[in-house]
């Protein structure tokens, strides 16, 4: 047994004295959880299973109205409606019940049942061609169209995606997992949250194709991006698998940096074959010095930022590998802001379970989309556009 003292706050005291009068005044009392329209119907959800004999139904006149009352019931909490548009209302009739008038019948009449094996529920079906949804329910297409205005402004600011890999060219492999599916997957997720925001997009590769060097480095250039972005998974030994995990987004530069060289000469090392280190190097360092390498940086410093915020609203234990640079080929031939991300280590188990998850990509593609966004919006304020 419950003892009130006085040791005990007053509000306490008050609340646990009201909660023993109502339980002994009210024994058994039926809560109404929920009501909501749906299919034409009223359909009201109870804590428990209930006697339909406790539903008193009779009709009033002048206007016409259909009464239920709910004996031994109870409105549980504020968020019940008591109304739901034009022709229901619910209201707490007496301490103990609960009335739903619904007005709108001509011809037709109501009919109220229990659905099997749903005791704990109670449906009556409303007038033909009433109105019985929230006026706030229509507010909501209005909302969504003002927000996508903005986005007409980028429909000239063409972002260039490159799906690493392809074809003969798997990447790294893990658990039987292949890189070159996975940043595909990514690639084709990222296409859709830019076209989302009002952006053209187009994608140096749709399928599993190898596309050679000269064609992924120019076709940015060639198409007039604004941005180029390359996805890439990455890798590590397998004595170092299970240590080494993270999201990471590289620009382009020399360093001395041994894991960020390791990194770089793994995603090269497809499309070098038949290169000098002397004529690779001569290359990289003529566009070392442009204004690109600036703007990339703060590229990847956006597409980095906002990847991370979103893993962390579902994945609080993803690791920020941070924005680092690196002399990847494949950001040599653009000469615009371009920047390569690496989605995670295909080679740790835990990451490589979330990197071919449905959500995980969803995270990584919509916070690069939205890196993409905040890095274009302070490069127009930048240049007074």
């Amino acid at each position: 047994m419950v003892k009130i003292t006085k040791t005990m706050p007053k509000i306490s005291r008050i609340f646990l004295l009201g909660f023993l009068l109502n339980t002994l005044l009210f024994p058994g009392v039926i809560s109404l959880q929920k009501a909501i329209v749906e299919k034409g119907e009223l359909r009201l959800f109870f804590s428990k299973a209930f006697n339909k004999k406790n539903v008193n139904h009779f009709t009033l006149k002048s206007p016409h109205r259909e009464i239920y009352d709910f004996k031994n019931t109870r409105i549980a909490h504020k968020r019940v409606p008591l109304g739901l548009g034009q022709n229901v209302r619910l209201a707490q009739n007496k301490a103990n019940t609960v009335r739903v008038v619904i007005t709108g019948y001509t011809s037709s009449k109501p009919i109220a049942y229990q659905p099997f094996f749903s005791n704990d529920r109670y449906h009556i079906s409303l007038p033909k061609n009433s109105s019985v949804l929230p006026a706030k329910r229509y507010k909501k297409p209005k909302k969504v169209i003002k927000k996508s205005k903005p986005a007409k402004s980028h429909k000239y600011d063409l972002v260039v995606i490159d799906a690493g890999h392809g074809g003969h060219d798997t990447g790294a492999i893990a658990g039987r997992k292949r890189e070159k599916d996975v940043v595909l997957q990514i690639a084709k997720r990222l296409e859709n949250q830019l076209k989302k925001r009002g952006y053209p997009v187009y994608m140096t590769r749709k399928k599993d194709i190898f596309l050679k060097l000269p064609q992924r480095t120019k076709i940015a250039d060639q198409k007039k991006a604004v941005v180029f972005i390359s996805i890439h998974a990455n890798s590590v030994p397998k004595n170092k698998q299970n240590k080494i995990q993270g999201v990471e987004t590289f620009f382009l530069q020399k360093t001395r940096d041994a894991r960020s060289q390791r990194i770089a000469e793994r995603e090269n090392k497809s499309v070098l074959k038949g290169t000098t280190r002397l004529s690779r190097s001569v290359i990289i360092d003529s566009v070392l010095s442009g204004p690109k390498i600036v703007q990339s940086n703060k590229l990847a410093i956006d597409v980095q930022r906002r990847m991370m915020t979103n893993l962390h609203t579902r994945y609080k234990d993803a690791k920020d590998g941070g924005v680092r640079h690196a002399p990847f080929w494949v950001l040599v031939g653009a000469s615009r802001p371009s920047i390569l991300v690496e989605v995670g280590y295909i080679s740790h188990p835990k990451e490589r379970k979330r990197l071919f998850t449905p959500r995980y990509q969803e995270l990584i593609a919509n916070g690069i989309a939205e890196g993409v966004d905040n890095y274009l919006n302070n490069r127009k304020k930048e240049i007074d556009l």
